[in-house]
Parts: structure tokens; sequence; C-alpha cells
């Protein structure tokens, strides 16, 4: 199997290199155990998948984890431990936190769902000990040579056993296995919720909702369900890292009535797709759609790495204009537009433009597209090609 490089690494060996540890969040099948063994190369490495190894510290803590200080002790200078998947032994937070505290070790702990991390009782989240980093698919940058075209990206995603699977057949097994094992081990074997039947009827409407405002009283009546329960299911999905959520930009400066409901992104659109028991030749409409969440998903990615406090946000008006995404940092906003054009026209500019107007720490604004080069349409208005649309936009933030 090819290792790809991924942009997160030299994050994290400079944050080791300072004396922290890592809580490295991700969803299945990102790259959290390959990029670590072998980018890291971690002197110790604990996998809770590994049922005996779970199994083991389940039914004696206290002894397993004198077994470990014993390893780590036996090794030279200040060793790199990596336990993989440490939300399924939730209780050996307070054991890392002392081992961190007397300076035993560093760690590297992974994690594909952080809601035992957040909800379980008296578990312990490390703070201001552990670095908190989120690895997701692969971003455009990250994607080997020759890089597929849109469309594909569009239709089976970014996982990177995806991007490296040349057969499309192949490629929408893995995707429906995804979903399945995601079904079976992380909500019916965790009990997440009482009727899995609900959930999974649920899980293929926020797949079709994706990137739109979300709308749970529509959803409820669909399922048959109260509106706090599909609340309940969103955080759910949030909380296993199955899609991410985006508020609205609130704040006007005129007495113009926004939009406050969150939306939701699946964090991968194949799995989105599959989720959504979707074929792979969407309309016009619904091609611009995706790209629009593939920008989003983009714009996160690089957040992450490179801007963590930034905010991702959206921003419409009750009375109906709207921008696809604004970044927010440090007092500033940037305000994006997705258009799935090689010629930007006027009509894409009118909300771009209105923003700018009404929000004096709005400076430039962006309209992402499939234009060639970086062009300026207008006074403090630029099209970016989607595929390298992010490298400008950080050098203005």
């Amino acid at each position: 199997m090819k290792l790809i490089s991924r942009e997160i690494t030299l994050l994290i060996k400079q944050n080791l290199q300072r004396g922290k540890s890592i809580l490295l969040l991700g969803p299945r099948q990102v790259g959290k155990t390959t990029l670590v063994q072998h980018s890291i190369k971690p002197d110790i490495h604990l996998s809770f998948v590994n049922a005996e190894i779970r199994q083991q510290f389940e039914r004696d803590l206290v002894w397993s984890v004198k077994e470990l200080e014993a390893k780590i002790q036996s090794t030279h200078n200040t060793p790199t431990v990596f336990i993989d998947e440490v939300q399924k032994v939730p209780q050996i937070m307070d054991s890392i936190q002392d081992m961190i505290d007397r300076k035993l070790a560093k760690f590297i702990l992974s994690s594909s769902s952080a809601r035992k991390l957040k909800y379980g009782k008296h578990v312990n989240l490390l703070p201001g000990r552990v670095v908190l980093l989120h690895l997701g698919p692969l971003s455009y940058e990250e994607i080997p040579t020759p890089k597929p075209d849109l469309m594909p990206l569009l239709n089976f995603g970014c996982l990177p056993d995806i991007i490296l699977q040349n057969d499309d057949a192949l490629k929408e097994i893995d995707l429906n296995s995804y979903v399945t094992i995601y079904l079976e081990e992380e909500i019916r074997q965790e009990a997440l919720v009482r009727n899995v039947g609900h959930f999974a009827r649920f899980l293929q409407l926020a797949a079709i909702e994706s990137g739109h405002t979300i709308n749970a009283a529509k959803i409820s009546q669909e399922i048959g369900v109260s509106s706090t329960t599909i609340q309940e299911y969103y955080q759910i999905l949030d909380d296993c890292l199955i899609a991410r959520r985006i508020d609205s930009l609130t704040q006007s400066k005129t007495n113009r009535r926004l939009i406050k409901s969150p939306k939701y992104i699946f964090f991968d659109l194949g799995v989105r797709r599959v989720a959504a028991n979707e074929g792979i030749n969407p309309n016009r409409e619904t091609q611009g759609h995706l790209f629009e969440q593939y920008i989003g998903l983009e714009i996160l990615q690089q957040l992450n790495i490179h801007k963590p406090l930034a905010k991702l946000r959206y921003w419409r008006s009750s009375d109906g204009p709207e921008v696809d995404w604004v970044i927010e940092t440090a007092g500033q906003l940037i305000p994006i537009e997705v258009k799935l054009t090689e010629i930007p026209k006027a009509k894409h500019l009118k909300h771009l433009q209105l923003f700018l107007r009404e929000y004096t720490t709005a400076k430039v604004g962006y309209v992402i597209c499939q234009v060639k080069h970086k062009i300026e349409i207008e006074k403090n208005i630029y099209a970016l090609p989607w595929q390298e649309f992010m490298s400008d936009i950080l050098k203005s933030i």
C-alpha cells in the first residue's frame, strides 16, 4: 500500500518536540494509525482495537497500567507512546495524565469517536496536557498524482483507501461497507440509540440534507420521532465525527434578520452519497451543492492545520441573500462563494458585494470556481481555482 504524505505530520512532530502529548481525532479509515506508525514511529504502541489488549485493561486497569509504566521506564530517554482508539477504554485517561505529569512519556492518543470522551462518567480529557488535532480525509494537495478530476471526488470522496483504489465498483463496495459497519459497530454495539431502524432512516435523510440548513421538524415527521430526538441524532453524528456542525454568522450590522439554524456536512462525500442511497450521476444543481460541500470540507481541513482558532460559518438572511462560507478569525471575516462555473458572472457576485458593504471587517471576498488562474473580477473580489484556493486565502488571514 502506498504511503501518502499528510500535512498534519509536521504539526504532530512540532508539538512532540516541545514536550506536548497529542489527542488525534478523526473518523475511521482516514489514516490515523498509518500516519502515526509510519511517519511518527512511536516507541510503544497499544491498540484497543485488539480485543485481547482492550479486555486486559478493562479487567485489571491498575495492573495493566503498571505493566505499561514498566515498559516505558525500560526505554531510553522519554518515549513516545501511541494508544490507538483510546475511547474504547476511557478510564485509562487518569493514568495517562499521571504519567504525563511525571514526564515519563509523551502520548499520542487516537480516537474515531469523541462521544465516550465527552460524555463518559468521570472521564479526564487531560486539559492543558494534550494538543487536540483533527485528521480528515485527504485534502486535494495530499492526493497523489495523477490527481482525479472533480466529479470522482464529489462521487467517491477522499478517504485514502478509496483514492488509491482504481476500480469504481470496488470503491462502491468499500463505501457501502463503511456505512454498514458504522451502523453496526458505532450505533448498535455502543447502544447509542434505542431504535437502530429509526437511526438508519435518519442517517439517510441527514446524508440527503447534508450542507443544507437543518429542519428537525421536517425530518422528525418523516421518521416518526420527536424533534428533540432528531437533535440528539445529529449530536451523535457530530460526536462520532461523521458530520461537522457549521454554525451561522448571527451578528448583523443592519436590521437584517439572519438564519440561526446550523448546517451539518458529512465528513466525506463518498460516505455521504452511499448513506443517502444516491447514484453517481447527479444533476447539475446537485453537482453544484456537492461542490459547495467539497470546498467547505477543504476549508475545514486547512483551518484545522494552519489556523486552528479560526471558525467556518455560513451567512444567510431570511429574505434571500446568502454567502456559502465565511471564515471568522481574529476580528476578520472572509466571505466565500462557491460556483460550479468556469466564468464567474455578475449574478455570482451580488451577495459577496452585499456582505462586503455590510461588514467592515470583511476586506476581500472570493469566488471558488473552475477558473484556471486567480482573477481579480472587481475590486476586492477574486475568482480562485478550486484545486489551490486555500493557499491564497490563508495568505489573507
